[in-house]
């Protein structure tokens, strides 16, 4: 006997509606009060009915960054993390290893599409991002750049309509 083919819609009806989430800023030169892009994170997940249940600025220094991230990953409240910042290409940007060496699972389409949409704002800057999204100890793990602008896209158009679904298919 076959078994129905599932939909996403059907995987998004019985998604959790709230997740928690842990914000990480990325940053040698950012304080509580010029974190921008960590506050429009936090803000935006916030009105998305989201719980964010801890939050850090971490000078871009690998083993920093990934003891941040692992740290939030081992709490039991944290479902998702999402870091900005750090994922350009100057000498000092790291986020994108240190975060790649600590991913279980890589979830390419979400750097894919991200870089699409942001091509339609950017131009062919756009090329220039890292951002990335994986899995950490059945965590999903986002790196976005440490633009405003970039972290309101990627919030809007990609990661709150399927951050439920995301969840909903890693805890299984």
């Amino acid at each position: 006997m076959t078994q129905p083919v599932s939909t996403p819609d059907e995987h998004k009806a019985t998604a959790p509606t709230s997740i928690g989430c842990f914000v990480v800023t990325i940053s040698d030169t950012k304080t509580p009060e010029t974190d921008t892009s960590g506050k429009v994170v936090r803000d935006l997940l916030t009105a998305a009915g989201h719980a964010v249940v801890g939050s850090a600025i971490v000078r871009d220094e690998p083993a920093d960054v990934e003891r941040v991230v692992r740290d939030a990953c081992a709490d039991a409240g944290v479902h998702a993390v999402i870091t900005t910042g750090g994922t350009g290409i100057t000498s000092r940007d790291s986020t994108f290893e240190a975060i790649e060496r600590l991913l279980d699972k890589r979830l390419p389409g979400f750097g894919e599409l991200f870089r699409m949409l942001s091509y339609q704002d950017v131009g062919p800057a756009a090329m220039l991002s890292r951002a990335q999204m994986g899995i950490h100890r059945r965590r999903i793990v986002v790196s976005l750049p440490g633009s405003p602008n970039a972290c309101r896209l990627a919030l809007e158009k990609l990661l709150i309509p399927e951050f439920g679904h995301l969840v909903r298919e890693v805890s299984r």
